[in-house]
């Protein structure tokens, strides 16, 4: 079997392009993953076909990489709009970074909206390899009404629904097809000396010779093609399945680059995992492709035996249980599985590190409906966050509750769907609590004793205490100048727990930081005199200092890097300003053709602005990463606003 992924934007006609792709070879079988990667398998030009179909929204990105981890190719399914090609940008990226080979469809061509060298321009500067024409439209006025092969020469009128016809170029596209016949000549030849060398000599090559060089450059992956139709009225749709069959490379390829890829030898590895998802009463299903024969139910993989196998389009068990190269399969009671990974027998070996999914951008509490679902919820979502490598799972600092990091909302809506309907765990959501500190502006001394009596022996401890601000992440410092014995050496660590304990809440209501106490003098009593009692002493005696040191509350300021397009690094300058930030600059990215890293300083509390504010500065491309730095003060109306909200009357001081 062969197996290629379409990828795109989303609302570029996808889906339509696989169901007309998969209707050239009869009736084809196709099923949709929870998650939306439909799966489309088909017989065309008598071998075995699949398709992956991947959902267009930049949340499902992450499917995306992981689908072309078992891909021998893949289409790049684009606008014929300058403007909405260029969404395509990340998907580019990652075919880049992974090495396969593409071939780019402008789809959607009946839609007279710009010019094709345009689109192939703009696509161009997020691309190092060259994007090259093989087919250009014909127009009759603003419509166009056919194409002309670059190689053959052959022009093919559209016909509504049906095969394309041939006919001959029109006198009014003679000139344009010499010009983009030439440059593909002209590309082909940096990559064949004999092509060169019949170009330099001024003999015209034949025709299966340019077929054979572009062939092979693309299972080289020197080079990107490019076609052109409208999968809607099943235009083109015959020219790219024909260069997927006769052009793009087969399974031992996609073997030997993933074996590269891990430093691995390529006869060791059997199969890859790519998709996983859970379903009611089942489980954990796994979605792999074999590499090599020999896959079967009960076979050893990835350290231990698989489960059984079924084909992912039908749900019907595959014949004998055994998987041939280059098949996909669902392995079901496999969840030794991980994924995505590449499958030894042995063990799982780590995936390649471009299939590392964007960094979380949405940060959520969720919320058990039920006290019988809380332990239920850690455990099911510790489940999904191994099968779904975009989705992160840590605890609340201070609370413990569930905190999720999700792609975006589209991400966070299909978790809740799956934790309800397939785990029967119904939640409610809510923003986490947000992390602000509090310190010190002015030093301050206090005296403060502690004397309790009770039936039996007392409690009795007398302290002398002065508190002062440290330098900025300095944090908790404690010294003492006792002199004489007043405060008996095996007790003045005692005094310092009670200080550390006095930290735990200013009276702002918040942790406190960056603060320095020291215990100059004090009392004890032979008798009454005990740890706890200088404890004591020591945390309501800090207290009462830090009451008169002018406490002022920390906001918390993050490092961010912005990982965007360069043509919109300009848009996030004003968006940083509104979000209270500093902006530290920008480079180019090294990893990425035409993409920047943007970074700046913003407030913890501006994060969930920020990722609103990229996605739509970028219409949903960019993404950004983040690191604490620095607490910073924070003064005036927002301070007052935010104690109130969640400092000391939220905490019942």
């Amino acid at each position: 079997m062969r197996c290629f992924t379409v990828l795109g934007p989303s609302q570029i006609g996808k889906t339509t392009l696989v169901e007309r792709l998969g209707s050239l070879g009869g009736e084809p079988k196709k099923s949709v993953s929870p998650y939306g990667l439909g799966i489309t398998e088909f017989e065309f030009g008598g071998e075995s076909w699949c398709a992956l179909d991947v959902p267009g929204n930049n949340e499902s990105f992450v499917h995306a990489q992981h689908a072309l981890l078992a891909s021998d190719a893949c289409v790049l399914c684009v606008s014929p709009v300058v403007d909405e090609a260029v969404l395509a940008a990340p998907y580019l990226r990652v075919i880049e970074a992974s090495g396969t080979p593409c071939i780019l469809f402008v789809n959607r061509m009946d839609e007279p909206r710009g010019r094709l060298r345009d689109v192939v321009a703009a696509l161009q500067d997020y691309c190092s390899r060259p994007l090259i024409l093989r087919q250009i439209p014909i127009r009759d006025g603003d419509k166009i009404i056919g194409s002309c092969d670059l190689i053959s020469e052959r022009a093919w009128r559209y016909r509504e629904g049906q095969p394309s016809s041939l006919f001959e170029i029109p006198e009014s596209a003679v000139e344009r097809e010499h010009e983009a016949r030439a440059e593909l000549l002209e590309h082909l030849s940096e990559f064949d000396d004999w092509l060169l060398e019949e170009l330099i000599e001024d003999r015209e090559p034949a025709s299966d010779a340019i077929y054979a060089i572009s062939t092979r450059v693309l299972s080289e992956n020197r080079i990107i093609p490019v076609l052109l139709g409208s999968a809607s009225h099943s235009n083109g749709i015959m020219r790219l399945m024909k260069a997927l069959r006769h052009e793009a490379p087969r399974v031992e390829v996609l073997r030997k680059r993933l074996a590269t890829a891990a430093g691995t030898d390529a006869a060791s590895l059997a199969a890859v995992s790519f998709h996983a998802h859970f379903r009611q009463s089942i489980g954990k299903t796994v979605l792999g492709r074999a590499l090599q024969n020999g896959v079967k139910q009960g076979a050893t993989l990835g350290g231990a035996g698989l489960g059984s196998l079924q084909d992912p389009a039908s749900g019907r068990a595959i014949a004998s249980g055994v998987t041939e190269a280059g098949q996909i399969f669902a392995a079901v009671k496999s969840d030794h599985l991980p994924v995505p990974a590449l499958l030894t027998a042995n063990a799982p070996l780590a995936p390649p590190e471009w299939t590392t999914p964007p960094t979380p951008m949405l940060e959520r509490i969720l919320v058990p409906a039920s006290e019988r679902d809380e332990t239920k919820l850690s455990e099911t979502l510790a489940k999904l966050a191994e099968a779904d490598r975009g989705l992160k799972v840590m605890q609340e600092e201070g609370t413990g509750a569930q905190l999720v990091c999700a792609q975006g909302p589209v991400h966070l809506r299909e978790l809740s769907r799956t934790l309800s309907e397939v785990f029967h765990v119904e939640v409610s959501e809510r923003p986490p609590s947000p992390i602000y500190r509090e310190t010190i502006s002015k030093s301050s001394e206090v005296h403060y004793r502690h004397r309790k009596q009770t039936g039996g022996a007392g409690q009795f401890a007398d302290v002398k205490l002065s508190v002062h601000p440290n330098g900025r992440g300095e944090g908790f410092s404690f010294a003492e100048t006792v002199k004489g014995g007043a405060v008996p050496r095996n007790f003045i660590p005692a005094v310092e727990a009670g200080a550390r304990e006095a930290m735990d809440k200013g009276p702002l209501g918040f942790k406190v930081i960056d603060v320095g106490v020291l215990l100059t003098d004090g009392q004890h009593h032979s008798v009454d005199s005990s740890e706890y009692a200088f404890r004591t002493a020591g945390k309501m005696g800090v207290r009462q200092a830090l009451s008169q040191a002018a406490a002022v509350l920390m906001q918390p300021i993050f490092r961010v890097e912005i990982h965007l397009p360069s043509n919109y690094s300009g848009n996030l300058v004003p968006i940083v300003a509104s979000l209270k930030g500093q902006v530290l600059g920008f480079d180019r990215d090294e990893a990425a053709k035409g993409w920047d890293i943007f970074r700046a300083l913003i407030p913890g509390a501006a994060l969930d602005e920020l990722a609103r504010s990229l996605r739509s500065a970028t219409q949903g491309i960019g993404y950004f990463s983040k690191s604490f730095d620095h607490f910073e003060e924070l003064y005036g109306k927002e301070a007052q606003a935010i104690v109130s909200a969640h400092g000391t009357h939220q905490n019942g001081q």
